[in-house]
């Protein structure tokens, strides 16, 4: 405890001291620019006081006035301005001269000279010469020290200081108790919560903490959960920044942004930087970098620099986030700089269970409600997902008037986060209604007739989301980590089965509706055979088709594959085949169950909106054997 109290007290010595420096920073910066200023306000008054008018000695002024050569003159306390009537070359019109003469006025009558008298406005001068400029300076200072120098006037006035935000022991309170689903990511960094605690013991052996550490893993897993989750078991600061921020527009300081976070880092230490979205920072260097790229890549220089330069053993982690780890640079990733990768992937079952208890902490919940259920209809839902599912349960009870969350509530989020919005507003056509209650029956009673496809859950006809006219919703009963051809080509049954029951009811007269499925259908079909080998008369081979990461979740965004011409000519073949074969299987089917596909679609026009146990059709049970359809 008293190891403990004593680094506390050196890391708070340690902040006065860069708070008192940045303090001094400022009022030297404060004092030169009120110098500057000022003698810019005293250069601008002497500009400003010179005009075209000439200075000339006073006897050449009499000598004109006794000439008749002066067209007006204004008299002033110390000096008289005048205009000459016709000034010969190298004369000037207007002359001033200091006055000497208080009797002049009685000579210039005499002379039939214009007299003016005038007298100066000293507090005019005095505001237009140095009060306004003085304000427009103070304004400016203003500036720079707030919107250009951020928190800190170092480097370019403050381009240079880290824009990294500090949460000290008291701020961060999040702890491991608050991560859930993701115990092997946990353990893994048990180790840097230790060597942060006490880093001597944790050396005995000559052991070292690794230097960095990446979180690897898709969006919403919890990579910034778990960092900050470090940063409050080991209760040491925590720099936290995201590695957009360090690039700016002026060349040379994301560098010295780097370099100013690493600086903090030493004199707060034991401490923790984290740089979230490390692709923006790390990005895989060019060899044909010029402009911005070329900035990008001296701040990415500076961070392997500094990664290789810091000690370890002073207690400086470094932790980083990123789901594209296949774009940041092989420099970062070599052992010495980032030596551990941690994986944050999608939680499993009894993973989203514990992260759903986690989040229902905080809201009313019924006691009827069955969390394992809801974890199981909850597949392939990040931690993000499933927090956002609990938010839009509560939001479904209170929308309801509801005095508990229900199991009911869940549901129907899952449907608002799965499927869209209702679109109650959006009618429909009665013969479009019924085309539409046939193609989701259709898919209903082949996902319930074929025995690896998962039970059907629910089947509504009401409009949702952007495009959708209907849906069906099935339920898994367990995780999947491998899937075999049959269960593939189920699959492909099943999305097949929309098409399939408006060609049976309809006569072949086919509609746009099974769009989407098809885009599924088909790029299901093309993984079987280009990637996963599942075509014979093409050989056991991949075909290298690689899916732009850009858009990997979009579905269908594919680059060129490595293949001939004859060869993609027999791949598109061979998903015809499995495409054709898929709409044959969901024909059987359906024509083995063509009645219980005609009252099903009858029902769910009269109610909207089917489950199992409304209508005992869409209750799984095997096929039954009827003659194979041509489709």
């Amino acid at each position: 405890m008293n190891g403990m109290a004593a680094q506390q007290n050196s890391r708070t010595q340690q902040r006065d001291q860069s708070s008192d420096e940045e303090r001094r920073q400022k009022r030297h910066f404060t004092v030169w620019f009120i110098l500057v200023a000022l003698l810019l306000v005293w250069i601008v008054n002497g500009l400003l006081s010179q005009s075209s008018t000439q200075t000339i000695p006073y006897s050449r002024f009499e000598a004109w006035v006794a000439e008749g050569r002066i067209k007006s003159v204004t008299v002033r306390l110390d000096r008289i301005d005048g205009v000459l009537r016709s000034p010969s070359e190298g004369e000037p019109e207007r002359f001033s001269t200091v006055r000497v003469d208080p009797d002049l006025a009685r000579t210039l009558e005499t002379r039939d000279i214009e007299v003016t008298g005038a007298v100066d406005s000293d507090w005019l001068s005095v505001v237009l010469g140095w009060i306004l400029p003085l304000i427009f300076f103070y304004f400016l200072w203003s500036f720079m020290l707030t919107r250009v120098g951020g928190k800190g006037v170092g480097g370019y006035f403050g381009y240079g200081k880290s824009r990294a935000r500090l949460y000290v022991e008291t701020e961060t309170r999040v702890t491991f108790d608050d991560v859930a689903g993701v115990d092997e990511a946990k353990a893994e960094l048990q180790e840097v919560v230790a060597f942060l605690r006490d880093p001597k013991s944790f050396g005995r052996l000559g052991a070292r903490a690794p230097k960095g550490t990446l979180l690897v893993g898709p969006p919403g897993t919890g990579k910034t959960l778990l960092a900050r989750a470090v940063a409050g078991e080991a209760r040491v600061p925590f720099f936290s920044i995201s590695g957009s921020e360090f690039v700016e527009l002026f060349v040379g300081v994301g560098a010295a942004r780097v370099r100013d976070l690493f600086e903090q880092a030493r004199r707060a230490a034991p401490a923790i930087i984290f740089i979230d979205e490390l692709d923006a920072l790390g990005r895989s260097r060019s060899a044909f970098a010029f402009g911005g790229q070329d900035e990008k890549e001296q701040t990415l220089n500076q961070l392997l620099a500094e990664i290789d330069g810091f000690d370890p053993t002073v207690g400086v982690i470094l932790l980083a986030a990123t789901n594209r780890p296949d774009v940041l640079d092989k420099a970062l990733l070599r052992a010495g700089r980032f030596d551990r990768q941690v994986l944050v992937d999608k939680p499993d079952r009894k993973g989203r269970l514990a992260i759903i208890k986690v989040h229902v902490r905080k809201i009313h919940l019924s006691t009827d409600v069955d969390l394992d259920t809801v974890a199981g209809l909850t597949p392939g839902f990040a931690g993000a997902d499933i927090a956002n599912l609990v938010n839009e349960a509560a939001i479904s009870a209170t929308r309801r008037g509801a005095a508990a969350v229900s199991l009911t509530d869940f549901e129907a989020a899952i449907e608002r986060i799965v499927a869209g919005i209702e679109k109650r507003s959006r009618v429909l056509k009665p013969q479009e209604r019924r085309r539409v209650a046939f193609h989701e029956m259709g898919h209903a009673l082949v996902a319930a007739s074929l025995p690896s496809t998962d039970p059907v859950q629910k089947v509504s006809i009401i409009p949702r989301g952007l495009g959708a006219l209907g849906y069906t919703m099935q339920r898994p009963t367990e995780d999947r980590f491998l899937l075999s051809r049959t269960e593939l080509e189920e699959r492909l049954a099943v999305l097949m089965g929309g098409r399939a029951a408006e060609t049976l009811v309809f006569d072949g007269d086919v509609s746009t509706g099974a769009q989407d499925d098809l885009q599924h259908a088909t790029a299901i079909a093309l993984d079987m055979i280009t990637r996963f080998g599942m075509a014979p008369a093409i050989g056991e081979r991949t075909f290298s088709a690689r899916i732009d990461p850009y858009f990997q979740d979009a579905g269908g965004a594919r680059m060129e594959m490595e293949a001939s011409e004859d060869t993609q000519r027999e791949i598109d073949l061979a998903v015809r085949t499995l495409l054709a074969a898929a709409l044959e299987k969901a024909m059987s089917v359906l024509a083995g169950r063509r009645s219980e596909l005609d009252a099903g679609a009858e029902l769910l026009l009269a109610r909207e909106t089917l489950g199992p146990e409304e209508c005992p059709a869409l209750q799984k049970h095997p096929a039954p054997q009827v003659r194979q359809l041509t489709a």
